[in-house]
C-alpha cells in the first residue's frame, strides 16, 4: 500500500492536479505492482512562503512547476523497481500534465510490512 504525498504550488488547474495523481498512482501499479483500488493520495497545494527549493541542485535546472512526490512504500522492491518507477513518473508528468522531467522530485520512504494499519486498528499485512 503506498501512501502518496504530493506538493505544488497552489493555483494549478483541477486537471492538472488529477493528471500528477493519475500518473503517480498507475506508475506505481506498472512498476510496483500495486493492486487495483490501493490509491491513497494527498495533495498538498502550498503558497510562496511555504514552498522553498534549490531551484539547481545537483545541476538539474528547476522551475516553479517542480513537484514533489513522496511515496511511502513497503520495504519489498529491488533498485531495479524503484529505477523503473521514477523513470515512468517522469514519463508519465512529461505526456500530461506537460511537466518537464526536471521538475519532478521523487522520494521513496520504506518501512516494514508491519508498519501499516488499513483501518479497524488491525495491521493487516502482519
Amino acid at each position: 500500500m503506498p501512501l502518496i504525498r504530493i506538493s505544488l504550488r497552489k493555483g494549478k488547474p483541477a486537471g492538472h492536479i488529477a493528471a500528477i495523481r493519475d500518473a503517480v498512482y498507475l506508475s506505481l501499479r506498472e512498476t510496483f505492482d500495486v493492486p487495483e483500488n490501493d490509491r491513497f493520495v494527498l495533495v498538498h497545494e502550498h503558497d510562496e512562503t511555504g514552498f522553498d527549493y534549490d531551484p539547481t541542485y545537483p545541476d538539474i535546472a528547476r522551475t516553479d512547476d517542480v513537484v514533489f512526490i513522496q511515496a511511502t512504500v513497503s520495504n519489498t522492491r529491488a533498485l531495479a523497481q524503484k529505477q523503473a518507477l521514477y523513470r515512468r513518473i517522469a514519463d508519465r508528468l512529461a505526456e500530461n500534465p506537460g511537466l518537464r522531467r526536471e521538475d519532478v522530485f521523487i522520494n521513496l520512504i520504506e518501512v516494514a510490512k508491519e508498519n501499516w494499519s488499513f483501518g479497524n486498528g488491525i495491521a493487516q499485512y502482519v
